[in-house]
């Protein structure tokens, strides 16, 4: 029976993310919950007071540091952590187990336990599963954590092996410490980046009984502590999914805004991290607008608030004006306001997201939430900056021929500096591929009657059209299999956008990375898999599956005009005969869908992106147009193509140019009206 009383009371719609209560020596929880790290028994730079005014009603504390000072003779003097610090809410206390990994070169493990020698007074110390709870009853912490061995989370398997093994023998013996008390007591997960590990570890800690009393919850330990971003959510996402539904789990030391809405669709309930007071004192905060470093001069006269939508103590007294003038000249009192307000936007984030959870709109709430969290700054207009010189700009926004752009609408995308053409320019890219490619697709749809769709995605880019699909489907059971084939003849905007990832939220994922070691990638479940074809898509795709759906992206005719002319559309045409095939593309020029038409294409209007009322949207058979409904090309576009200056897609001779517009003129969408 767990002491916590834990109740799971919903979980999203599309998303694994989950709202629950349970009930602790000092206090209800409700989850997601973000816990301010209070190593010391103090929140830095921070009061009691103000981390109540701010929302926290969990703080964590670090056995680690507490045992070595104050001791455990001070801490039972009190009674424990809660009079000591004046807190009467909940804490949580860390076992100390990252902290000894931190030593890594001033410490010995072995069965017993750690022995290291104390950074306060130089005395060794050898601290033990045991010595961890003994200490942790002292704390009188409402949850205690197992001592645990912490690894690289990129060790190797028999090394990972060892370190969870070691960590399971102490969980039991950390369970046989804690007797009869009423603190509850969490396992810790571990396995690094080895998903059988990951599996094995969980089984056990879940399975582990003292007594008859097994843990009141279990945290995923061994994360962000070396691991790519999309390594760590993917092995959150494995770990979490392993643990059991009717206890509470607990991702530590993670993360951004960003870090927990991620782990949050992936089913995390709890979390700790120092950055909001770390970055605070750095004079970073999170906004409602964006990431904003109060550092920067053009916030030297801006009279506003910090946040129009917050109303902390920060926000209600003090301009940004104030705010930079604190940081320049490092005061503290800087310190503690910009804490003070980023930990109240971690509170008021943990709450919309519950919030969401509960009235089952999270899933919305998350695709806007991983757009908005990757702001920056915006520019102030009145406050006028030097344009910064080609030579001196930041080689990591640059590769080759493309460079980040940011649109200053809350989004970046890739632009090809000798073009000037901008990758999904006008949207948010993840929001156009969704709304141009994905879903127009009716993926759904033809999954139902075929064993395995095949997807070109003509134009890799960025990989926004392709993470799109897999963000879409990963987590659905479908039957059947979706196989992406990209196809790009220079990776350097992929590579430009996975080394600015911040900025690229679609790709805070595996595949991508994958993609790029191995020219292929598979989901976890085998049933999406990504296959990346390097070179000249008009020499390559001969040798490809043929596709059910082809997304149609490359960069305009203006720059490149090999893939848009009759010959290389009458050739994809032929190549997927067989197949019912819908081609979509982003533009709208009279003249593409003409040249669609001439080589077979039955052709129609697609959905509008950004100032285009209509894209383009092409099958090889009428049949299919029919079947998804589609709106095709009638009489009126047809009379407006002849009166058109431009009828095809480049020039042609005369006598070209007559049999061409013939084409256009007899093809069957325009002699029958039955679609």
């Amino acid at each position: 029976m767990s002491r916590l009383n834990f109740k799971l009371e919903a979980t999203a719609t599309g998303s694994r993310a989950r709202a629950a209560t349970y009930t602790t020596l000092h206090g209800q929880v409700q989850t997601p919950i973000f816990m301010p790290v209070g190593t010391q028994a103090t929140v830095k730079n921070q009061t009691v007071e103000s981390l109540k005014s701010a929302g926290s009603n969990v703080l964590l504390a670090n056995t680690y540091h507490l045992l070595l000072r104050p001791g455990a003779e001070v801490m039972k003097k009190f009674g424990g952590i809660h009079k000591f610090m004046n807190w009467d809410r909940p804490v949580l206390t860390d076992s100390g187990g990252f902290q000894i990994f931190s030593l890594s070169h001033s410490r010995e493990m072995n069965e017993k336990g750690a022995r290291f020698l104390s950074y306060v007074d130089n005395r060794p110390i050898l601290l033990t599963p045991e010595l961890s709870i003994d200490m942790q009853k002292a704390i009188n912490s409402d949850i205690m954590m197992v001592l645990d061995q912490c690894i690289e989370s990129t060790a190797s398997h028999k090394d990972a092996k060892a370190a969870m093994e070691l960590t399971h023998r102490w969980a039991k013996r950390s369970l046989e410490a804690r007797g009869d008390s009423q603190q509850a007591l969490f396992g810790i997960v571990q396995g690094a980046c080895h998903e059988d590990l990951r599996k094995q570890s969980a089984d056990v800690l879940t399975n582990l009984r003292v007594n008859g009393e097994g843990f009141d919850g279990l945290a995923i330990g061994g994360l962000a502590v070396g691991e790519t971003k999309s390594e760590r959510e993917d092995f959150t996402e494995i770990a979490a999914a392993m643990l059991p539904q009717h206890l509470p789990r607990y991702l530590m030391g993670v993360g951004t805004p960003l870090d927990i809405l991620e782990a949050v669709h992936r089913g995390v309930d709890m979390f700790d991290c120092i950055i909001p007071q770390q970055l605070g004192q750095r004079g970073v905060v999170f906004t409602s607008l964006g990431q904003f470093q109060m550092r920067r001069s053009v916030y030297k006269f801006a009279e506003e608030k910090l946040d129009p939508a917050c109303d902390c103590l920060t926000c209600t007294n003090y301009s940004r004006a104030y705010l930079h003038h604190l940081i320049k000249t490092d005061e503290t009192l800087g310190w503690h306001l910009l804490s003070l307000h980023n930990i109240t936007f971690y509170h008021r984030f943990m709450r919309e997201m519950r919030a969401s959870i509960l009235n089952d709109t999270f899933l919305a709430f998350y695709n806007r939430k991983r757009l908005e969290l990757v702001m920056g700054d915006p520019e102030n207009p009145s406050v006028p900056t030097a344009p910064t010189s080609s030579k001196k700009k930041d080689k990591r926004v640059q590769l080759g021929d493309y460079e980040v752009h940011d649109s200053g609408r809350g989004f970046s995308s890739i632009r090809q500096m000798s073009s000037g053409e901008v990758m999904h320019s006008v949207n948010p890219p993840q929001e156009e591929a969704l709304n141009l490619y994905v879903l127009p697709a009716r993926l759904d749809e033809r999954l139902k009657e075929l064993d395995e769709v095949v997807i070109w995605d003509v134009g890799l880019g960025a990989a926004h059209n392709s993470m799109a699909v897999i963000h879409e489907f990963i987590d659905k059971d479908f039957k059947g299999k979706i196989r992406i084939v990209s196809f790009e003849n220079d990776t350097d905007p992929l590579k430009l956008a996975l080394r600015n990832a911040a900025a690229f939220p679609h790709l805070h994922h595996a595949a991508p990375q994958e993609l790029m070691k191995l020219n292929k990638w598979n989901s976890p479940k085998g049933n999406i898999e990504w296959e990346l074809i390097q070179g000249d898509f008009s020499q390559t795709f001969q040798g490809a599956a043929k596709p059910h759906v082809i997304f149609y992206d490359p960069f305009s005719m203006q720059t490149n005009l090999e893939l848009w002319c009759e010959e290389i559309f009458a050739e994809i045409f032929e190549h997927c005969r067989g197949n019912e095939v819908q081609l979509l593309n982003y533009s709208a020029s009279t003249a593409v869908r003409a040249t669609l038409l001439a080589v077979g294409f039955t052709v129609g209007y697609g959905p509008a992106t950004g100032p285009k009322s209509t894209t383009t949207v092409a099958f090889n058979t009428p049949a299919l147009a029919q079947k998804l409904g589609m709106s095709l090309l009638d009489q009126e576009w047809l009379t407006r193509w002849e009166k058109s200056d431009v009828k095809a897609a480049r020039s042609l001779s005369s006598s070209d140019e007559k049999e061409f517009e013939e084409r256009i003129r007899r093809h069957p969408q325009f002699q029958f009206q039955t679609f």
